[in-house]
């Protein structure tokens, strides 16, 4: 289908907002109303050729099978993993006004039930509540029965690039919350261009299977590009499983609806609570591609993930960060689902995840598993501004466990702050872009892995160090140090320091040059050091600016007083 066709499609879909809903609905609740609509459409459409089939199917078995033996046969009537058996159609709910709110509501109900499923999760109930308080509805379902979108007409792969557009318009729409479950379009690029993109020598291999997981997944944005990624850009013949588990309702439903409308296994797609809930609990995966929300307290999962942390086995075992900021758990979640033949996921955190928590707290205790075992590959510094409902640093995290040669045992970090390029109307929080240039000149310096002003490459033991106590001898009134019964000198716990020393450091070297030159009678106690990680990647960028001398001060304080003065003549006279 061309491009100007799929547009036509979009511009007619919208349509309706401008004709019907717009003193009903508020602009960021369009996509509450038109969503569910397209879906239903959509299907309707792709079951019209086999209905009079489902319904002889129905009628002939409904009441000689159980639901488990009449479910397949009604499936292989109509050709799909769903169907439907009232006689209902968009076309024919229009033939009826006076009882349309009736006979749609039969329609809905007498969908599969992983149609159903999805009709819950939109919370279509409430949408169609508010069209018939208004009068709406048949105006709303008239107007979508105009619009063909049966496979005939747009194929899978169009429709999906149709769904995925009114699914990105309706989030920037509602920009105040989207961020929560929406990944901008130019974030999701860049992240599988360096996941997948990097795998192109093993995925140009014949009779591929490959899997993309992500553990929340919102709309499901990540996975559909990752798919189209390998199967456009790189090799059509792989074999590509899409798994995703997402918490919130509405996005659950959009996620399974997309799959469901491109005729993907929309079965792939699970509701509940990652952390606590996994849907998966078997299964490794090629590709992991994830946005987890930041800063999200995980106090009400506190006792399940604690419990679990108990566990060896477990996926919390290695370390829990603390309970306000759950970004981590889903770090150590999706490591437990890293396929053993190879995996790579890219993970877009706050700053939090790089630095926050001292030696041997469970931040620190995740980072340490993370670097000793080889597993961050490079980790990109964000530009501002890039997500709609927060203007934080934000950090993307390579992770693979079947590193290049060349990159073992490293870490390349880039700081692509300024790589960025102005948004001509802010949407929400977004006020800065990743366009194609800028998202080529950080695949370009990625790929080189070679070191320059914003790319630095270290050994993993760069991040690595032990926090020392720095002890001094506990001293009596003769001014003498006190011994403890085997002879050894007692610290005093009020001049009790540390020090930390990188990993790349001989302690005694460090100790002899930084601390005894001004403690003399001080000691490093061994047995109460602790190994800690964090990787401050701010520290590794900065650049020194020189203080101004006071000569140029002076200069600018006369200039701007005699400037002063210019304008203040200028009001008098």
């Amino acid at each position: 289908m061309g491009r100007e066709n799929i547009i036509g499609l979009f511009n007619q879909s919208f349509k309706i907002i401008d004709e019907v809903l717009w003193n009903v609905f508020k602009k960021n609740e369009m996509g509450d109303v038109l969503l569910p609509f397209m879906v239903l459409r959509r299907l309707d459409c792709m079951l019209e050729p086999t209905k009079d089939l489902v319904l002889k199917t129905h009628q002939d078995f409904r009441e000689k099978l159980g639901e488990d033996r009449l479910m397949p046969l009604l499936k292989k009537s109509a050709g799909y993993s769903f169907y439907n058996t009232s006689r209902y159609n968009f076309s024919n709910l229009c033939q009826d006004e006076p009882n349309l709110a009736l006979n749609f509501s039969t329609y809905r109900n007498s969908y599969s039930e992983n149609v159903r499923d999805i009709i819950e999760n939109f919370q279509f109930d409430k949408v169609i509540d508010r069209l018939i308080k208004n009068k709406l509805l048949y105006q709303v379902i008239s107007h979508m029965a105009t619009i063909d979108l049966g496979p005939t007409k747009i194929d899978n792969h169009d429709m999906g690039y149709l769904f995925e557009e009114m699914i990105r318009i309706s989030n920037e729409q509602s920009n105040e919350t989207a961020g929560e479950h929406f990944t901008p379009r130019d974030v999701v690029e860049l992240m599988t261009e360096i996941v997948i993109g990097n795998d192109k020598d093993t995925l140009n291999q014949e009779g591929l299977i490959r899997t993309i997981y992500d553990p929340c997944c919102g709309t499901g944005g990540l996975l559909m590009f990752g798919k189209s990624h390998i199967q456009e850009k790189i090799n059509e013949k792989v074999k590509v499983e899409i798994f995703g588990q997402e918490a919130n309702e509405q996005s659950y439903a959009i996620a399974k609806s997309d799959l469901l409308i491109t005729g993907e296994d929309s079965e792939n797609i699970k509701h509940g609570n990652t952390l606590t809930e996994d849907q998966f609990p078997h299964k490794k995966f090629n590709y992991m591609l994830a946005n987890p929300p930041y800063g999200v307290n995980w106090k009400k999962d506190k006792a399940f993930i604690d419990a679990e942390s108990l566990n060896p086995a477990g996926r919390f075992s290695i370390g829990l960060p603390r309970v306000s900021d759950g970004q981590m758990l889903f770090i150590l979640h999706m490591l437990s689902k890293m396929d053993s033949s190879g995996c790579r996921m890219g993970i877009v955190t706050s700053g939090s995840p790089l630095f926050t928590g001292d030696a041997g707290s469970g931040e620190s205790e995740i980072r340490r598993y993370l670097i000793e075992n080889d597993l961050v590959e490079a980790i990109i510094g964000m530009p501002g501004d890039l997500f709609y409902n927060t203007g934080i640093g934000t950090y993307i995290w390579f992770i693979c466990n079947n590193k290049d040669s060349v990159r073992k045992g490293k870490i390349q970090l880039i700081n692509a702050a300024q790589l960025a390029t102005p948004e001509k109307k802010s949407l929400g929080n977004k006020r800065n872009k990743l366009a194609a240039s800028n998202r080529d000149e950080i695949k370009r310096i990625y790929t080189e892995f070679q070191e320059s002003e914003i790319s630095k490459i270290f050994p993993n033991e760069y991040f690595g160090y032990l926090n020392i106590p720095v002890e001094q001898p506990l001293i009596n009134k003769n001014g003498e140090p006190v011994l403890d019964k085997k002879g050894n000198v007692q610290p005093d716990s009020k001049l009790r320091d540390s020090e930390r020393v990188t990993l790349t450091v001989d302690p005694e070297v460090y100790f002899e040059k930084e601390v005894k030159p001004h403690l003399p009678n001080a000691w490093f106690d061994y047995n109460n050091a602790r190994i800690g990680y964090e990787i401050n990647f701010t520290k590794y960028f900065y650049k020194y600016q020189p203080l101004r001398s006071v000569n140029d001060i002076l200069g600018d304080l006369k200039k701007l007083e005699e400037e002063s003065d210019g304008l203040f003549n200028q009001l008098i006279n």
